[in-house]
């Protein structure tokens, strides 16, 4: 399902895709987002990184019903915590009630999400607080990928709160860091254009605060 988009263009419109079709992602294309995300860099080209490919299917069930608890807790959490049922939260369609609603439908169907991909790091030292530098570009690339082919991603932690019970459901030994979950299926919605922070904002020239006279929007 290529869409013909080169890189420049996926890198401006690739959104985080939180509702998908009820349709499965091809084992062809799943094998060639996998492949583009193994092509990422990694700190001394160790390539420690390790995909754990969660399809829907009955042998995931276990996973996947403990994974939907965990994000629908975490959900909970956030929506106090960020306030998304305050102010223009309580309003219908602000901006911020369609990101909750996005958010519970999200959470609410996580156990029918085409694929969900567990991210980890075969560790090589000890722990450190920089080793998801090690993973985060396979991360990028995967979405990318993703886009490229007309698929649709988003990447979070909300794996943490049942990470000991996947471990063991899944058989990944200490040595392996879970470092991300991305959920992967066929948009519902679009991807891009993005709205994003005018780059005057965000860059400094030389030094802080200095205007980078050069830079442009778009």
């Amino acid at each position: 399902m290529d869409t013909g988009i080169d890189v420049l263009e996926a890198m401006a419109t690739t959104r985080a895709i939180r509702r998908y079709r009820d349709l499965p992602v091809p084992e062809a294309d799943l094998a060639t987002i996998l492949w583009h995300a193994a092509r990422a860099p990694s700190g001394s080209n160790r390539q420690a990184f390790r995909f754990i490919v969660l399809r829907d299917e009955p042998a995931t069930a276990s996973a996947r019903a403990l994974l939907g608890q965990a994000f629908r807790e975490s959900w909970d959490r956030k929506r106090v915590v960020s306030g998304f049922d305050t102010g223009s939260g309580t309003v219908s369609g602000s901006p911020k009630a369609r990101a909750a609603a996005t958010m519970q439908h999200f959470v609410d169907h996580l156990e029918r999400t085409p694929v969900i991909v567990l991210v980890g790091l075969e560790r090589y030292r000890d722990p450190d607080p920089y080793e998801g530098a090690s993973v985060y570009p396979a991360c990028q690339n995967l979405l990318l990928a993703a886009r490229a082919l007309g698929y649709g991603g988003a990447l979070t932690m909300w794996h943490r709160p049942v990470e000991a019970e996947l471990r063991a459901i899944l058989g990944i030994p200490d040595v392996v860091a879970l470092l991300a979950c991305i959920t992967l299926g066929v948009p519902a919605g679009r991807h891009g254009p993005l709205r994003r922070r005018p780059l005057g904002e965000i860059v400094h020239d030389g030094r802080w605060r200095r205007r980078a006279t050069w830079i442009h929007d778009g």
